[in-house]
């Protein structure tokens, strides 16, 4: 089963919208305002899964400021997860800062059937992921709910990009180490989070952290594939596009041509460890 662990789909509200969209979100605006910046929905992607030969994809929300937007994109994702058959898995996403309506949506979301919460930006929204009572109270309902947690890492060094300033690698390790029961996962490599397992307090705390390859080919060289596998393991790496940014095909042989089919893991990354993740039928 071939899994690709970071897509990004919008409502057709808000792609035909869209410059109403960018005026009420600084981060979105941040990310989307370059007409390049694809705006995809399912069926876009559904058909690209289909030229790459990809049996699921998990579909992933975007951390908007304000709550209603994140419900409105929540329920484009389960309704688009309900009718495609199996093949898109719902991540939704909440505004912690907007108290107990932000966790009755979160439940609301685990009833429909969203696998887990993300792509989720905590220095976008507004609250610390490394202290306070918003991240204390998204583990705890998380894990409450067998949600798992996506949230994007920044790298602290390197190029700059639109939406590199989200979550810092010490941020995140810091949530990762505290909340060791709630799985999560770190986008775009965790921000190089798993080049820190050679430290050995680190590489116990990413017992239960997962890392995707999301937008690969715009960060490092081919080698970061081989290299993560040798720190973390290859059980703890997802196969993920950021389509429509990257193109799944593109992403996907990028990683069978580092990985031979003999290889246990190529079948670990491209699909095996996202499908035990996220408690999926072989």
């Amino acid at each position: 089963m071939i899994i690709d662990s970071h897509t990004h789909i919008f409502p057709l509200l808000m792609r035909e919208r869209r410059e109403e969209y960018l005026r009420r979100d600084a981060a979105f605006a941040e990310m989307y305002t370059s007409p390049k910046a694809r705006l995809a929905g399912a069926e876009e992607l559904l058909a690209a899964m289909d030229e790459a030969q990809i049996d699921k994809s998990v579909v992933l929300g975007f951390a908007w400021s304000e709550l209603e937007p994140c419900v409105q994109h929540n329920d484009y994702l389960l309704e688009a997860a309900a009718k495609s058959g199996g093949r898109l898995i719902p991540f939704c996403t909440i505004q912690p800062r907007a108290g107990n309506d932000a966790f009755r949506e979160m439940e609301r979301c685990a009833r429909a059937g969203a696998r887990g919460l993300g792509e989720l930006r905590p220095d976008s929204q507004g609250y610390r992921l490394d202290g306070g009572a918003a991240a204390e109270v998204l583990a705890e309902a998380a894990l409450r709910h067998g949600l798992v947690l996506l949230f994007h890492v920044s790298e602290p060094v390197g190029h700059d990009y639109p939406g590199k300033d989200a979550l810092s690698v010490a941020s995140f390790y810091r949530f990762v180490a505290g909340y060791g029961g709630q799985a999560v996962i770190g986008a775009h490599w965790g921000g190089g989070l798993p080049f820190y397992a050679l430290m050995p307090e680190v590489r116990r705390a990413l017992a239960n952290a997962y890392f995707d390859t999301a937008a690969t080919p715009l960060l490092y060289d081919p080698a970061v594939y081989r290299q993560a596998v040798d720190l973390v393991g290859a059980e703890r790496i997802l196969f993920g596009s950021d389509f429509p940014l990257i193109d799944q095909r593109r992403q996907r042989q990028a990683i069978e041509e580092v990985f031979p089919a003999d290889d246990p893991a190529r079948a670990l990354i491209l699909g095996e460890n996202a499908r035990r993740l996220l408690r999926l039928e072989p």
